[in-house]
């Protein structure tokens, strides 16, 4: 029998935990989303100097997500063989190195290879941490869990739009272009923070000694109660991982808003440039859009476990996304640019928060590793492909109009997908809770 919901036991366990774990692996993201995503500053310096069009830009932008679509199924299996704190350090360790490493890029080709093994390394390391928590905190918990960690996402942003501009006014300094110092200084510390992760994280609930025998059981008996309220489907291998009727659904979704998400940040910048604004002020604006994302997190993240569902966010979120697209497509003034690019820090994250937060509302076990894993990889296969299409209509049209549209379309359909999973999830839990 589980506790009673807002027990002293309850409130003291969730508190814990999440100070002991959530700091340190939240670090890991911010620096993961940072490492993939800095390449959009480096390109105000970068690009030219190397004589980089849009194309080969976006192909090298987008050739991350191909690896990491590829590489994220077999790197959670491999976690659930080799335990997630041992797998998250390693991913860890080898991308930091890899994303320093960005700084000898000269060529297109070398650009290819290194946005590839950037994305190699980095497979699995975000569906390792939803299976991780989901050992740590029942699903009424989930969410707000969910969100704290997620809160480091836009502080990525924050920190990035800080001192990406200071670093890429180091351009000369011990013979480095400022783009090859932000690469460099931006890169290093997720290495170091994967050394931290492998001896700070712990494994389980269990082997630890600053939760009491109350505490434990407390997680016990409620992750429990969650894994029963939940159809058991299949063996619980990969096929059933894939297979399960919810897979495909959040698969196809991620794969409309995390495609024309990632491909708006990737030229943010760049965006931002061309309507006027300067390296100083284009840091500004993305460290307030972090700012105003963290705090919609936050916001999503109690809302969504007050409710005790996850599609009134996720709704409000991607609309207020797609609104964010069609307002830069039609911008014509600084200030217009300014708002479209704050409405769109202010909602990404509560985009992709609501979806995460769901998965295991759905999926548990090791369907849970296995299907988040599957459903990133559909999500990365849009976040390759909208690039590419992205910087081939840039090239043929001398701008990114064309682009921006189709972002908003993309949005505009993601909106009918989530209206039809929230149904598909109503009536699979009505089925479980009258079974």
């Amino acid at each position: 029998m589980s506790q009673t919901v807002g027990n002293p036991v309850e409130r003291s366990t969730i508190s814990i935990i999440s100070w002991r774990i959530l700091p340190l692996i939240g670090l890991g993201y911010l620096f993961s989303l940072m490492d993939r995503v800095n390449v959009s500053f480096a390109a105000l310096q970068m690009n030219e100097e190397l004589k980089f069009s849009a194309t080969v830009y976006g192909i090298g932008a987008g050739t991350f997500y191909l690896a990491y679509a590829l590489f994220e199924i077999p790197s959670n299996m491999l976690l659930t063989r080799f335990g997630a704190r041992r797998w998250l350090a390693r991913i860890m360790v080898t991308w930091g190195i890899l994303a320093a490493g960005m700084m000898f890029v000269r060529t297109p080709t070398q650009f290819y290879i290194m946005r590839f093994l950037l994305g190699a390394a980095e497979a699995g390391f975000f569906p390792g941490v939803v299976f991780y928590l989901s050992h740590w905190f029942p699903r009424m918990q989930r969410g707000r869990a969910i969100s704290r960690f997620y809160f480091f996402g836009p502080l990525a942003s924050t920190i990035m739009g800080a001192a990406s501009p200071v670093l890429l006014n180091l351009h000369g300094h011990g013979g480095l272009s400022g783009w090859q110092w932000l690469f460099l200084v931006e890169g290093l510390p997720a290495a170091f923070v994967g050394i931290a992760i492998f001896f700070l994280l712990p494994d389980a609930p269990r082997g630890v000694r600053w939760l009491s025998e109350p505490q434990k059981d407390w997680i016990d008996s409620n992750l429990a109660a969650d894994a029963e309220r939940l159809a058991a489907h299949g063996t619980g291998g990969l096929r059933a991982a894939v297979s399960h009727p919810a897979t495909l659904r959040f698969g196809f979704l991620g794969m409309l808003t995390i495609g024309a998400m990632m491909t708006y940040t990737l030229s943010a910048p760049l965006i931002l440039k061309g309507a006027g604004f300067g390296s100083g002020a284009i840091g500004t604006l993305v460290a307030v859009g972090g700012v105003l994302g963290a705090l919609g997190m936050l916001a999503t993240g109690w809302v969504s476990d007050r409710r005790g569902e996850r599609f009134t966010t996720m709704w409000i979120s991607t609309t207020l996304m797609g609104l964010s697209f069609a307002l830069t497509a039609v911008a014509d003034s600084k200030p217009v640019f300014a708002v479209a690019y704050l409405l769109y820090g202010l909602s990404w994250g509560s985009v992709t928060l609501s979806q995460v937060s769901a998965w295991p509302d759905v999926l548990h076990g090791r369907v849970l590793a296995l299907g988040c894993a599957a459903v990133n990889t559909l999500s990365q296969i849009g976040a390759f492909l909208m690039p590419i299409g992205w910087g081939r209509a840039a090239d043929a049209t001398g701008s990114f109009d064309a682009g921006l549209i189709g972002l908003t379309v993309a949005t505009a359909i993601a909106l009918l997908m989530t209206a039809e999973l929230a149904s598909h999830v109503r009536r699979t839990q009505a089925r479980v809770a009258t079974a």
